[in-house]
């Protein structure tokens, strides 16, 4: 018997013994009880989801005897949270992470295989991105939660206006019809900043579309000054003078959610959150919303998920808490809960998410069910790495494209890109 089986035992005992004595169970003094956890997280697009955390948080905390903080702060503000907390050997307990930073800070994480194999069981195997990102050096170092997916939202009004009655399949008549929309004062908008959600997977979505890559199958030889990547940097340069709102370059992952609701743009890529707020909030703006599915290029059709994973760190005094708390929040009968809340926005962290049934409560909403199967990871053609979270980690692919569009000759951005990726893929 392990250390966590020994204390479910013997909770399991502790609370019989109360009841025996005509006690609440809610009252036993269970052998967690005293702790505080610290769980340090991204504050939600979907308002509902984090207070619906924090209630599970609270159910749980009050029946072991353990107080929970959950502390939610802006997600580009979570790096510099990590790195001081590894740095420092101090810090939350549970820390949330993002893509592929178990890769990034693994040597602050403990193992949390037993928890990941359980996860997977419970939701019919795990995403590959999840396994991806989650597994270094042959060991889970997080545990997946769920993921955030990027499709067109987009105005079916004003595209009816210019003869358009579906989205567009190919970034070519993409960049045609918004170019027509700029022209008649309904441009496209899409952040390209230094922001963790919008700008990275609209920037690779372009890049694998036109076959582009980081570094090529074995993880070392960078490949991004190519023919291919060259193509889509001139494509992009031409779809943002034709079709963007350019105030882009200033934008952070709120900026297009605000642009979009003050009827500013016509289109973005971006999660459900600009549809879910309008359906609360604009009734009217909501019937004009629509979602369409990422755009084909040269090379085919291809995205990313933003994938969210719990780490326990090494340094946390409450490792068994931490352990207990997750293996909590992922049972199936809490967790739907929790997805159900989030209404979309996220989807859960395998194939039997797919069968939930806030699925079926929105035909407009069901392109985020499936995007899981059909991701890419970053860093591709290589495996993931600790060198890909860095690249991903300073905006490398967003910043090639953010600089050709402001003049920057797009070979010499390429150079430039090649230049950082064999610096970064050269250490690892």
């Amino acid at each position: 018997m392990n250390r966590r089986e020994f204390l479910k035992a013997t909770a399991a005992t502790a609370a019989g013994m109360v009841l025996e004595a005509g006690q609440s169970s809610l009252s036993f003094p269970a052998i967690l009880k005293g702790t505080q956890l610290h769980l340090l997280q991204w504050s939600n697009f979907i308002s509902q989801a984090d207070v619906e955390l924090q209630r599970q948080a609270a159910d749980w905390g009050k029946q072991m005897g353990v107080k929970v903080t959950i502390e939610t702060i802006n997600a580009n503000d979570l790096q510099a949270r990590i790195a001081a907390a590894v740095e420092n050997g101090i810090g939350p307990d549970i820390i949330q992470m993002l893509r592929n930073w178990p890769h990034l800070y693994a040597g602050g994480c403990i193992d949390v295989d037993d928890l990941a194999e359980e996860v997977k069981a419970t939701y019919g195997g795990l995403y590959k991105s999840f396994e991806d990102y989650c597994i270094v050096s042959g060991h889970y170092k997080a545990v997946p939660y769920h993921a955030g997916s990027g499709l067109h939202v987009y105005r079916e009004d004003w595209f009816q206006e210019v003869g358009v009655e579906e989205f567009p399949d190919t970034w070519e008549e993409y960049h045609r019809i918004g170019k027509e929309l700029k022209r008649r004062g309904h441009p496209f908008g899409q952040s390209l900043g230094h922001t963790f959600g919008d700008a990275p997977g609209f920037c690779l979505d372009l890049l694998w579309a036109f076959g582009g890559k980081e570094v090529e199958a074995d993880g070392k030889t960078v490949a991004i000054n190519s023919p291919e990547s060259l193509q889509a940097v001139e494509f992009m340069v031409e779809l943002w003078r034709d079709a963007m709102d350019e105030t882009g370059l200033s934008w952070d992952d709120t900026s297009n959610n605000r642009a979009f609701l003050a009827e500013q743009i016509s289109c973005t890529l971006n999660g459900a959150s600009i549809y879910l707020v309008a359906k609360k909030d604009y009734p009217e703006l909501a019937r004009k919303i629509n979602h369409g599915r990422t755009l084909r290029g040269p090379a085919g059709r291809f995205t990313g998920i933003l994938t969210f994973e719990h780490a326990i760190m090494k340094y946390s005094k409450n490792q068994e808490a931490a352990r207990e708390f997750l293996q909590f929040l992922m049972a199936k009968e809490n967790y739907y809960k929790w997805l159900d809340v989030a209404q979309g926005y996220l989807i859960g962290p395998g194939p039997d998410q797919e069968n939930h049934p806030l699925w079926q409560k929105d035909p407009k909403m069901i392109g985020f069910r499936d995007v899981g199967r059909y991701s890419r990871s970053l860093g591709y053609a290589g495996p993931p790495s600790r060198a890909a979270s860095e690249a991903i980690s300073k905006y490398i692919i967003v910043d090639i494209f953010a600089k050709a569009v402001q003049g920057e000759p797009p070979k010499k951005v390429l150079e430039w890109a090649e230049a950082e990726l064999r610096e970064i893929y050269g250490r690892s």
